[in-house]
């Protein structure tokens, strides 16, 4: 009688595709200057333009406002 412990790990099997190491194809673009700004900021850029644009809308109804007043 042998008195081996049991395993409880379940075996998984080895999957060969996993070890390969995965190739990311990259194109260049040439793009003007002010475009590829906008491609490095834009996270930045988008908020900062959104605001701006509620800003302009928020005076241009206060004149509005101030206008019909007069």
């Amino acid at each position: 009688m042998s008195n081996k412990k049991k395993r409880d790990k379940k075996h998984h099997k080895h999957n060969p595709a996993a070890d390969r190491p995965t190739i990311v194809k990259v194109s260049a673009v040439k793009r003007n200057p002010a475009h590829q700004w906008w491609v490095d900021h834009q996270r930045m850029a988008k908020p900062v333009l959104i605001a701006v644009g509620i800003a302009i809308v928020v005076i241009i109804c206060i004149i509005g406002i101030i206008d019909a007043i007069w």
